[in-house]
């Protein structure tokens, strides 16, 4: 008789476990970000993982698979009523995976616009999923935590973004000076293309791109790249966008601005002059400095050109918050963080499900690559809740005696358990210390037979052990543990963890 092999355990590639550590600390960013967004007035929703592929903007399948980018599958219900001959809708026996959180809610909010009130201020957190080739810190599924208003076509709904966007840093624990909410808008950008001559299509996209590497490679990388090319350190080349002379000055013009809101506008108007939709934009960004100047925010958004995001759909300002300070990279050299979040101005979104257009603007936190840089600012401070009470198994025919110990625990607030293995007491208290456990209960026909328990308090054992000389010692002092009538059990249990 052979033998089959076992199975082999193995996680897909882009997907990750996470450890109960991960989860309590995410769960704790999200109470803090909800916390935030709701004092600005915000309120949850909540739409399903899963959408009609045409709902999500640029996915559309084409005729026989969805574009590359998400995970889709076909609606049984419509294949079965083609293969009927009942008649389906163009695209909407597709289903996939939903990309962001922002699409499923331009979904949402015109499905169900006639009683929402507007304009429309809600925010949700979930995964999301991208099918695309995984990396070092880039995976296929990962959770972000979006707040926007629909329905606002003001200035002054972006700037209320982007100073929610810094008080939700800094709530997180990330110190003012360390982080900068840099907004930009697409329409200046749309106005510098015009400038500069550069015409839709590749040519712009790889404009767009350069200009995005500007925190990285600085002006002089940005203007090799919007010429001929660029050869890194390693002796790879970037092929450039190939522009003349005339066209890099003026976009490396616009990028090269002081940090000044007023400067920096002031010097958009000059270069901008000519071009209506620059203009426009230029008036917008005015206007978001106004507003975050009065009310007091203008240390923590600036206006920043070089911001380039989403130039799918985004419309008006973008957003992207970024932190200032250093971490070391793989190859141990200090490097600038960088972007935990961002978002903008999506006037043309909700329209497509409507006879009518919707202004809408929104920002969406990276939860998990957020919290890589809470870890990096503040090492040490994501470990282990304190685990359970242990109450130990010395004697396996009164298993319902210690079930009953657990018992009187839970029920005045204690978390508890009671070992459920086979072992001896040292691989119990091995597993204690694995659970993290605050303290364990010991009670023995010893200890059951003159009415008391021994607790032993597991961090204060490691504490006072280090003082014991010996072995021999330390079995006779026992460091951390102590004796209490069974009676007083809770009592001193609820001292130690500190519910008393």
């Amino acid at each position: 008789m052979s033998k089959t092999s076992p199975l082999k355990a193995r996680l897909p590639r882009g997907f990750a476990d996470r450890s109960a550590a991960d989860i309590r600390a995410t769960e704790r960013m999200l109470a803090t970000i909800r916390q935030v967004y709701e004092r600005y007035g915000f309120e949850p929703v909540e739409t399903p993982l899963v959408e009609y592929t045409d709902a999500l903007g640029k996915f559309l399948p084409d005729l026989d698979r969805p574009n590359e980018g998400v995970f889709s599958f076909q609606d049984e219900d419509a294949q079965e009523a083609r293969s009927a001959g009942g008649a389906t809708g163009k695209h909407g026996e597709w289903l996939s995976l939903r990309y962001d959180l922002t699409a499923p809610l331009a979904r949402y909010v015109a499905e169900n616009w006639e009683r929402l009130p507007k304009p429309y201020r809600s925010y949700r957190a979930g995964w999301v999923f991208r099918n695309e080739k995984p990396g070092p810190g880039r995976f296929r599924q990962f959770m972000q935590f979006d707040a926007d208003t629909v329905g606002a076509a003001s200035p002054a709904a972006d700037a209320e973004i982007c100073m929610m966007a810094a008080d939700t840093l800094e709530a997180l624990g990330i110190p003012r000076g360390q982080y900068m909410v840099k907004v930009n808008s697409r329409k200046v950008l749309d106005g510098v293309m015009e400038a500069a001559g550069v015409a839709e299509g590749a040519q712009r996209l790889i404009v767009l791109r350069a200009i995005d590497k500007l925190d990285r490679l600085g002006l002089h990388g940005v203007r090799e790249l919007l010429g001929p090319g660029r050869k890194d350190e390693s002796g790879d080349f970037t092929k450039g966008a190939g522009l003349g002379e005339a066209a890099i000055a003026t976009i490396v013009g616009m990028l090269d601005f002081d940090s000044e809101a007023e400067e920096t506008i002031a010097s958009l108007d000059t270069l901008l002059a000519r071009s209506e939709i620059g203009q426009a934009g230029r008036a917008e960004l005015q206007m978001i400095a106004d507003y975050v100047t009065a009310a007091g925010y203008d240390d923590r958004v600036e206006i920043d050109p070089s911001v380039v995001r989403g130039l799918e759909y985004y419309t008006g300002p973008v957003f992207e918050a970024q932190l200032l300070f250093e971490i070391p990279n793989e190859q141990g050299q200090p490097v600038v963080f960088g972007s935990v979040g961002g978002g903008g101005r999506y006037d043309g979104l909700v329209g497509r499900f409507m006879n009518e257009s919707v202004p809408a603007t929104g920002f969406s936190v990276g939860v998990s690559r957020l919290q890589a840089a809470l870890a990096a600012l503040n090492p040490g401070n994501g470990e282990d809740a304190a685990g359970p009470v242990v109450v130990l198994v010395m004697d396996r025919d009164r298993i319902g005696e210690y079930q009953a110990m657990v018992a009187k625990l839970r029920h005045s607030g204690v978390a508890a358990e009671m070992y459920l293995g086979e072992s001896g007491m040292r691989a119990q208290m091995k597993y204690a210390d694995r659970r993290n456990a605050p303290l364990v209960v010991i009670q023995g026909g010893d200890e059951k037979a003159k009415g008391v328990v021994q607790i032993k308090d597991l961090a204060e054992g490691k504490r006072l052990s280090g003082a014991v000389a010996d072995n021999a010692a330390w079995r006779t002092e026992r460091p951390g543990q102590f004796e209490v009538p069974e009676a007083e059990l809770v009592a001193a249990v609820k001292q130690i963890v500190g519910l008393l």
